[in-house]
């Protein structure tokens, strides 16, 4: 008996350890460190569905953003609400914001945590497209406002004060979201919000409970991928700005000197790259127009030499082009005037410098090939009555002239048909070349 006995404690125990260990499910945590844009969107929605799939305890979301894009704020409060495990946005670390859209997406979550020394708010809608007539302004300030409500009374926050936030961009400490019921909880780390989540009932917004017990779980982070990292990057639009500006620089070089390739090619991934990015940020087509005629600024600046004056309008072109280029709600989201600058004024130069060269270069007489023999000067190396030949350019050639031409008389080319030219006398005198009898 004994030997079987120790079987079966031994299979009854291994069972509880195999169950415990099932039982054990990871905290997943991501960080949003940015403005809120499509790529903050995309990221936000892959967590969500990597905790559903592998059946996390919750989802834990540090966040620390000035504000963003409306569109990408709703794409992320939509997955949110939707999420079938518990989402814990955090304001973190001290001295870090939840602004603006940073709000919206902290009120939606089913728990909301700031760390010490953090603030949120400021959700008041804005255009940069500048005052907004009072019926807009309305319109918009309902709309947002109809937003907060609809998840903040369900979630038992705040309601009245999270709608002034927007209404009249309010701002609000840690302590005083959590003394007038915004947030539930003000920690200083991961582990002390954890400790403070110990056992609690979270209710989420499909209406079902959860009991929370973070403690000592595993957390694993999720980093955004290669991709999305690229693309994060893309959307700085002052990243944009430059690489835009280097593949039209790029594509210029190449239209003036055909068959260069390394240009043109580069010029090519740079404006698709730019052409992507744009995409998925709001973009003035108007701003776009501004920065292309900036170049026939430069070129125009080049061809009729106006003393600078069309090279600064081109310049000054591309700086407002530059600055009204993305139609965004904050600053972080819009070109920087020292960035405008720092690309208007040398791509202005290196433009009128090139295009100056092209032209000049265009405008020298042909030295080679048919061209370049036009207008040479000759000597008849045998009567041409008509045809004959006559010596160019150190060499013998097949002539022919409207009339009577003798030996070791001067002649002008003034046509090329094929081997073949066609001459006419001349008066200006010349020597007769070396070896020439």
């Amino acid at each position: 008996m004994k030997p079987l006995a120790s079987r079966v404690l031994s299979f009854l125990v291994a069972s509880v350890f195999f169950f415990s260990l099932s039982a054990r499910a990871d905290v997943l945590k991501i960080v949003l460190d940015d403005t809120i844009n499509p790529i903050t969107a995309e990221y936000v929605d892959r967590a969500i569905a990597q905790a559903e799939t592998k059946h996390d305890q919750a989802l834990l979301i540090e966040i620390n953003t000035p504000g963003g894009l409306l569109s990408s704020m709703q794409d992320i409060i939509e997955n949110i609400l939707a999420a079938k495990v518990p989402v814990i946005v955090y304001v973190t670390p001290s001295g870090a914001s939840s602004a603006s859209a940073g709000f919206f997406i902290l009120e939606s979550a089913d728990v909301a945590a700031m760390a010490p020394g953090t603030n949120t708010g400021a959700a008041h809608p804005v255009s940069m497209f500048g005052k907004m007539d009072d019926v807009m302004k309305e319109k918009i300030e309902n709309d947002m406002a109809a937003l907060m409500r609809s998840y903040v009374s369900k979630r038992g926050r705040n309601v009245e004060l999270a709608e002034s936030a927007v209404r009249q961009s309010k701002s609000f400490t840690d302590q005083e979201a959590l003394s007038q019921k915004l947030v539930e909880y003000v920690a200083s780390s991961d582990e002390d919000l954890f400790k403070q989540l110990q056992g609690k009932t979270v209710k989420l917004f499909n209406g079902q409970s959860v009991t929370l017990n973070l403690v000592g779980q595993p957390m694993r982070v999720l980093d955004m991928s290669l991709r999305q990292q690229l693309l994060g990057h893309l959307m700085n639009p002052n990243i944009l700005l430059v690489i835009l500006a280097v593949g039209a620089l790029c594509l210029y070089i190449e239209f003036n000197h055909p068959g260069a390739v390394v240009p043109g090619t580069i010029g090519v991934i740079c404006i698709l790259l730019a052409a992507f990015a744009m995409n998925l940020l709001p973009v003035r087509f108007a701003a776009l127009a501004l920065i292309l005629l900036s170049f026939a600024f430069f070129i125009l600046e080049a061809k009729f030499a106006t003393h600078g004056v069309l090279g600064i309008a081109g310049v000054v072109t591309m700086v407002f082009g530059a600055l009204l280029l993305i139609d965004a709600p904050i600053p972080q989201m819009q070109v920087h005037l020292w960035t405008a600058l720092a690309v208007s004024i040398p791509l202005g130069l290196i433009t009128v410098f090139l295009m100056n060269i092209a032209l000049k270069a265009r405008a020298n007489k042909v030295v080679t090939g048919e061209q370049g023999l036009i207008g040479e000067v000759g000597v008849a190396h045998t009567a041409l009555s008509p045809s004959g030949k006559v010596f160019v350019h150190g060499e013998l050639w097949d002539a022919i002239a409207a009339g009577e031409i003798a030996p070791g008389q001067t002649v002008v080319v003034r046509r090329v048909d094929g081997l073949q030219l066609q001459v006419e006398p001349t008066t200006v005198p010349q020597r007769t070349p070396s070896g020439v009898v």
